[in-house]
Parts: C-alpha cells; sequence; structure tokens
C-alpha cells in the first residue's frame, strides 16, 4: 500500500501504472522537497512499486525497508538523506515512527510522507475518509509537529472516457461508476498531499 491508499487486484494495479500521475508530478515534487538525486533514500513499504522506480529512475541510491513485521524500520542509524513514504507508514505522525525518522537520518535529513489530501475525484470513490481533513489542519498532526505541507494536484488521465469507465467500475464499483457518469474529459483530479520535515538540523531555506 505504499503506492496508493488501497489495494487493487494486481491487473488492476498494473492499469492504474499506466494513467496514474503521467505528468509526473509527484516524483518532481520529491526531488523539489528533497532533493533526492544522488542521495541516499529510504522508501518505507514500497518494493518493486511506482515509487522505488521513479526514484531509481531520477538518480536515487534506494534503500528499500518495512514499517511492520519482525523487524521495521531497519535501517542503520544516520543512514539516509531522505526517507520517503506514503499511505502506509508516518499516517497521523505517530511519535514512535517518528523517532525511527530522526535515528535513520543524517543531520539536516528530510522525511517526505505522501498522503492523500481529497477534495478530489479519487476520494469521493473511496468514502472521503475524515482524518484527512485533519491532518491538513495547523493544529493537527502533521503540521502540528512542524511539517511542511505541499499539495500536487494530480490527475488520473484514461486514453478516453469509455476505457475510465471500465477501469472504475471494476476497481471502485458503483462509486467509481457515478464518477464516471460525470466525466466530460478522460481524466479525474487526484490531489496528493507531500509533509515535509527536516530532522537534525534545518536546512537555510526549507521549502515550503
Amino acid at each position: 500500500m505504499a503506492d496508493l491508499p488501497f489495494d487493487l487486484d494486481p491487473g488492476l494495479s498494473e492499469q492504474l501504472a499506466r494513467v496514474l500521475d503521467v505528468e509526473g508530478k509527484i516524483p518532481r515534487a520529491l526531488e523539489a522537497l528533497g532533493p533526492v538525486v544522488g542521495r541516499d533514500v529510504v522508501l518505507v513499504d514500497g518494493p518493486d512499486g511506482i515509487r522505488a522506480r521513479q526514484l531509481t529512475e531520477l538518480g536515487a541510491r534506494v534503500a528499500l525497508v518495512s514499517s511492520g513485521g519482525a523487524a521495521p524500520f531497519d535501517a542503520p542509524d544516520g543512514s539516509a538523506d531522505v526517507i520517503v513514504a506514503g499511505w502506509s507508514a508516518f499516517r497521523g505522525a505517530p511519535d514512535k515512527e517518528l523517532a525511527q525518522a530522526e535515528r535513520i537520518l543524517r543531520p539536516g535529513g528530510r522525511l517526505l510522507v505522501l498522503q492523500d489530501y481529497g477534495r478530489d475525484d479519487v476520494t469521493t470513490m473511496c468514502g472521503d475518509p475524515p482524518e484527512l481533513h485533519a491532518w491538513s489542519k495547523r493544529d493537527g498532526p502533521y503540521l502540528g509537529r512542524g511539517f511542511k505541507i505541499r499539495v500536487i494536484h494530480c490527475f488520473w488521465t484514461f486514453p478516453s472516457i469509455d476505457e475510465a469507465g471500465v477501469f472504475l467500475a471494476d476497481a471502485f464499483g458503483d462509486a467509481g461508476r457515478t464518477v464516471h457518469a460525470g466525466m466530460t474529459r478522460p481524466r479525474i483530479t487526484y490531489n496528493v498531499a507531500v509533509f515535509h520535515r527536516t530532522f537534525g538540523g534545518a536546512s537555510e531555506e526549507e521549502p515550503a
């Protein structure tokens, strides 16, 4: 669940990988907020997924770790310049996981946490989880713990509206059919929040 906030059957996951953020806004944001090019990056819960491929293509030296199992966050102390996590880890910025980030990161290291921002077509199909609104508040678990937020306005872009309808119905049932009925272009909106924070010393100008 490191590339998306929900699980899909393998065939549907492969289809989604071809239509998700074809503009490449998410990897560009990771580079802008890291940066990640030429740096040691720990990717949490992302084996063989979209994010691992994108980080490698950018030129990051990627090490994969899991947030669960018998050895969560199994990375050496001070081994990373950047930690990238999405959806499954650092949900609500729990203190126990933030302590792991501080241990793994070198002084001035960056933690980048991708979560859904909401207020889009994808979140509508997923039931609009209430925690998304709390997470973006000034006194919420992220911004209240020193994170900043950057919102990326992405799309799922399909070859045609008809093909979008087939995929959305297969993946999300009636909720997907409802979104498809309102489509006027072969894409749907998807807003991603990147909560970002420096550990062990601030950079000269931390990105907003």
